[in-house]
């Protein structure tokens, strides 16, 4: 009965979904469903993405499986690989893709294949072209796409990479990179996998055959500010989480009343505060700052005091009307149609919105919904017919 409620737009999830799709439009594009879709529950946005996406990615074999389990058949692609070689038993008879990035997962791979004569796979070859956390040195490339594709067992060879700083103009790291990696694609003839959100929405040479919009889906802008396309950028997404709650006490203080833990705040006149379910115990970040915005009814008002573990304060006394059981949306679309944009939230807290979106906890239920209203399907519905009152 608790008011703190996650909602999920799964219309929003399709809007920039189809948005991906149309700044990438020679390529396919692979939904990125990975760490619970962003927090969003996998099972709930895989199905409402099936019949658009034509491979979606998660991070490992257990994400993966979640998704084989509630019915969705197509490419499910392993961004990390597999960690061991007891997993290639399932990942060939299952269908799925993997990506290589080390030696091991090679021979580990083509061994297994030996055991699945009947099989073809489909394999993405990871190439550190500069970001220097997971792949293949650009000059051993060559050899291991050699020694794969001459494999009967091998479907398809996808060459991949990750850029580091796609999200940042003018970057010459990006441009490096970029060299690298095309130069090898041209040379291997190979079909390529190397854009993430925000290169699928800005840097149309990194295209090919396939893009992999992560965040973006999600309604969350990957450029930085100063990029020239993020105010179209904000403009084209919209949010797919909304973090609602509501006011459950009212305090009217004097002045010089301090308010929360450690007395961070102390009232300079006389004050309205709200108390609102929600705190870090949800996922809400503690090291909101004084003055981090929220919608009170639609209307912004400022944290104040320092967030607990299951209730935080608000200054309402610039909102006469607002009072117990007043809505408060924490970061997403209002239904009086004003937006709390969750990246901004986010600087108040001194972290990213992939940060906040992915830390909100198992105790808060996902109600899924259609149309940007929140009037949609039951928290205990989900479109496929399961339970996800926590989905994935």
């Amino acid at each position: 009965m608790r008011p703190l409620t996650a909602h999920i737009d799964l219309d929003a999830l399709r809007h920039n979904y189809r948005q991906a799709c149309r700044c990438a439009p020679e390529a396919r594009a692979m939904a990125v469903l990975k760490a619970n879709a962003y927090g969003h529950g996998s099972t709930a946005c895989a199905h409402a993405l099936a019949d658009q996406a034509p491979a979606m990615a998660v991070a490992c074999l257990e994400e993966g499986r979640a998704l084989r389990d509630s019915g969705i058949a197509c490419p499910l692609v392993l961004l990390e690989g597999f960690f061991e070689p007891c997993e290639l038993d399932e990942i060939i008879a299952g269908h799925y893709w993997s990506v290589l990035h080390t030696h091991w997962q090679v021979d580990a791979m083509l061994e297994a294949l030996e055991r699945w004569p009947q099989h073809r796979v489909t394999v993405l070859v990871k190439c550190d072209s500069g970001m220097h956390r997971l792949g293949f040195a650009p000059e051993d490339v060559a050899e291991v796409c050699q020694r794969l594709t001459a494999h009967p067992g091998i479907a398809q060879t996808l060459l991949m990479t990750h850029f580091a700083t796609a999200d940042t103009p003018n970057s010459p790291l990006l441009t490096a990179q970029l060299a690298t990696i095309n130069t090898l694609r041209q040379q291997l003839d190979l079909p390529g996998c190397f854009a993430n959100s925000p290169a699928t929405l800005s840097v149309p040479e990194a295209h090919h055959d396939w893009v992999r919009p992560g965040v973006m889906l999600y309604g969350v802008n990957p450029l930085e500010p100063q990029h020239p396309r993020h105010g179209e950028i904000d403009q084209a997404l919209e949010p797919v989480m909304t973090l609602e709650s509501r006011i459950i006490a009212v305090r009217e203080l004097k002045a010089g009343e301090p308010i929360g833990y450690g007395a961070r705040h102390v009232t300079r006149q006389p004050t309205r505060v709200g108390v609102v379910a929600c705190g870090y115990g949800d996922g809400y970040d503690r090291h909101a700052r004084e003055g981090t915005p929220v919608l009170v009814d639609g209307q912004r008002v400022p944290i104040a005091g320092r967030v607990s573990m299951d209730m935080l304060t608000v200054d309402i006394t610039a909102l006469p009307e607002a009072g117990i059981g007043s809505r408060v949306t924490l970061w997403g679309r209002d239904v009086s149609g004003a937006v709390l944009n969750v990246s901004e939230v986010a600087l108040w807290c001194d972290t990213i919105a992939y940060t906040l979106l992915t830390g909100i906890l198992p105790r808060v239920p996902r109600r899924y919904h259609h149309g940007g209203t929140h009037e949609g399907l039951p928290n205990e519905a989900a479109p496929n017919g399961g339970v996800v009152g926590t989905p994935g």
